[in-house]
């Protein structure tokens, strides 16, 4: 077996951290509860996603069942907890919504999706949120930093039946730049 030089073991020693540096890998349940305003449901959902080493593609997986209403669709919002927050990214639609961007995947019943996001499947919000169309690097910034959240709508719940806030930084506050 031949042995690494001490300069190259240290530089991937060093680098490797920073590949699976905290907050690259996020997992969350989804509840009633954590919708504005709070919802009463026996729904549940799980979101899991991993952003890539070069930041250009965040991986997920998305799961729900016990939906009360019929699924609608579902989104990664741009919003802190407890707040109501613009559509950043559209994980999946049905027929009964028409705004949704082409491409964007059918919701199931109940069940899982999967896919990957890159810069073309950010929509905004822009307006008064300011973060606008493409601008992946902004939603994982504000992924990493707990101010975005992912939730399922439904026909009876239209604003969310389940959601989960994406933690950042496992949950310690970040200070104003």
């Amino acid at each position: 077996m031949k042995k690494l030089p001490l300069a190259t073991a240290l530089a991937f020693a060093l680098a490797a951290p920073a590949a699976f540096a905290d907050g690259d890998k996020f997992r969350m349940n989804l509840i009633g509860y954590q919708e504005v305003p709070a919802v009463s449901t026996v729904a549940t959902g799980q979101f899991q996603a991993e952003i890539s080493r070069d930041e250009q593609f965040i991986d997920y997986e998305l799961n729900y069942s016990g939906l009360q209403g019929n699924v609608t669709q579902s989104h990664i919002h741009f919003g802190q907890k407890s707040v109501n927050g613009g559509i950043s990214i559209w994980l999946c639609t049905t027929a009964a919504i028409t705004t949704a961007p082409a491409g964007t995947q059918t919701c199931p019943p109940s069940g899982t999706i999967t896919g990957t996001i890159s810069a073309a499947n950010v929509v905004g919000p822009g307006g008064a949120q300011q973060l606008g169309s493409g601008e992946l690097a902004e939603i994982i910034a504000a992924i990493r930093a707990g101010v975005a959240y992912v939730n399922v709508h439904t026909s009876i719940s239209p604003g969310g039946e389940i959601r989960g806030q994406f933690r950042g930084d496992r949950g310690h506050e970040h200070g104003h730049h």
